[in-house]
């Protein structure tokens, strides 16, 4: 039964219980999210360090320029080469871990039941704890295009795109598209967000909760190269998260970004909607 607000403590308000800012403090303060920004920080130089010892990679394909051949270019063409080799996975573990572990890890300390006593309301609890996920998420997707993109520009040079299909973009309309890219990336991570904090809501395992979210985007993965799928590709979210490769063209294409958003933030938000519901009924004993 909902409490009248007479029957309130003088002075509580519902929307003032759980600051996100605590709720950030708390999650940055936590070993994990400090492994996670290490882990990414590392990751430019260890593909500096790899390209020093296996040479330019340029000239090793037939005739076709990729990503990878031109990576040395520039600090853009750096930059553009570390998001395509790490958005397929390495980019989906702190999504799903900072959205996975949120409310699981509580229940496996036993203390969202002292949460919830406090007393916050449940979809108060949730919100802040998605919404501070989602930043970690988006903190990650920036960091390791910012540090590419400054590890990148000091050992190649600060120099225009070359891109894949021909032709090269300034540094500075570069830039600008990287960040378009570092963006869809994020929004194409949003669906395995969704599955994350779903997760996290049913089970008290958070290694359950973000293995399982890491699991099922790697099954879409596979799933995608199936081609007797057919046009039932199109659904997965996973058919669209290189998309972004449009936005490096002389003239981008918008229409496959736009349409791997769509999907992405529609089964994210059918996910979310399900974890919300579904908290609201719990019984939660820990």
């Amino acid at each position: 039964m909902t409490a009248t607000p007479a029957a309130r403590a003088p002075g509580y308000r519902p929307r003032r219980t759980l600051p996100l800012r605590v709720e950030a403090r708390r999650q940055l303060r936590r070993r994990r999210t400090l492994v996670v920004a290490a882990v990414l920080a590392l990751l430019p130089f260890v593909l500096l360090v790899a390209f020093a010892v296996g040479g330019d990679p340029g000239g090793r394909g037939n005739g076709r320029i990729t990503l990878m051949d031109a990576a040395t270019a520039s600090g853009a063409n750096f930059t553009a080469t570390a998001l395509f080799v790490s958005a397929g996975f390495l980019l989906v573990v702190p999504v799903a871990l900072f959205c996975g572990d949120t409310v699981a890890s509580e229940a496996s300390w036993a203390s969202l039941r002292y949460l919830l006593a406090a007393p916050v309301p449940r979809a108060r609890l949730l919100l802040s704890k998605l919404t501070v996920g989602l930043g970690f998420s988006a903190a990650a997707m920036l960091l390791l295009p910012l540090v590419a993109l400054g590890v990148g520009t000091a050992a190649y040079g600060w120099g225009p795109l070359q891109l894949p299909t021909g032709g090269a973009l300034p540094a500075g309309e570069a830039v600008g598209r990287l960040a378009v890219v570092a963006g869809y990336v994020f929004v194409s991570q949003l669906v395995t967000a969704g599955l994350a904090f779903w997760l996290s809501t049913v089970t008290d395992a958070p290694l359950g909760a973000v293995g399982g979210a890491v699991g099922l985007t790697i099954a879409g993965n596979v799933l995608d190269q199936v081609t007797a799928l057919g046009g039932w590709r199109a659904a997965l979210p996973a058919h669209w998260q290189y998309a972004w490769v449009d936005a490096l063209q002389p003239r981008p294409e918008w229409s496959g970004m736009i349409q791997g958003s769509a999907v992405s933030v529609s089964c994210a938000l059918v996910l979310c909607a399900l974890a919300f519901r579904g908290f609201a009924r719990k019984d939660v004993v820990s």
